[in-house]
């Protein structure tokens, strides 16, 4: 399978990324992919990010807000 980089930017990366590491550009990007995906589970949810900023900023939900809104806010949102 081919990688076409088009990007000047990802392309650039890459190869910052490749040269210090004495890697391929292909191994650059293999090791890029795997940190990556590596720190997903790690990474906060949004739901986690909300209540972090909710607790630093003192911040309390009140039982209506915990409701989600009806669909029908939504469609109104999208209405042209």
């Amino acid at each position: 399978m081919v990688i076409n980089v088009k990007n000047k930017t990802a392309d650039r990366l890459t190869r910052e990324f490749a040269t210090p590491a004495n890697v391929s550009l292909t191994d650059a990007i293999i090791i890029a992919m795997r940190e990556a995906i590596g720190r997903r589970p790690t990474a906060e949810t949004h739901i986690q990010t909300a209540a972090r900023i909710r607790e630093k900023y003192n911040l309390k939900l009140s039982d209506e807000a915990k409701n989600p809104l009806p669909k029908e806010v939504f469609d109104k949102m999208w209405e042209a």
